[in-house]
């Protein structure tokens, strides 16, 4: 088991960050590890929302601790699992973001190399949305 982790700087409040977090339905449009989530428009902490991921596997998505400045999370499907943690932090009208992840089963050991940038890359596109959707781009779904 390896934990991944990023941080970066966002130009956007933390409740944007935190709202595009909490939008389960629409994690698919920004994170690569999904195909879809079938969610409410707002998560809940302790519900499971089914998903299928790249490669057609099915499993599910839950929310565990959503607090003001920490969301944990984890999904599964067959043969890999991860825990995830999304930490905010407001830094002068901007919210500096950390993410850190860790993959368990037989999956997650063959596809190891293939995460190494993954924490980095969700970040980023994490970054886009929410400055999108903080200076007024339709709903920050443009280009994100």
């Amino acid at each position: 088991m390896t934990v991944r982790s990023s941080q970066v700087s966002v130009d956007a409040s933390p409740a944007v960050v935190r709202r595009i977090l909490l939008e389960a339905s629409a994690l698919a449009e920004w994170n690569p590890a999904f195909l879809s989530i079938q969610a409410p428009e707002t998560a809940a902490a302790g519900q499971r929302y089914p998903i299928r991921t790249r490669g057609g596997l099915s499993g599910y998505l839950e929310y565990r601790d959503i607090a003001d400045e920490r969301i944990v999370g984890h999904w599964e499907v067959p043969g890999l699992s991860e825990d995830h943690v999304w930490e905010l932090r407001a830094a002068g009208g901007r919210t500096e973001v950390r993410h850190s992840f860790e993959h368990r089963g037989l999956l997650a050991a063959v596809l190891r190399p293939a995460f190494a940038d993954v924490a980095q890359m969700r970040l980023d596109r994490l970054a886009q949305r929410a400055a999108a959707r903080a200076h007024g781009s339709r709903n920050g779904r443009g280009t994100a």
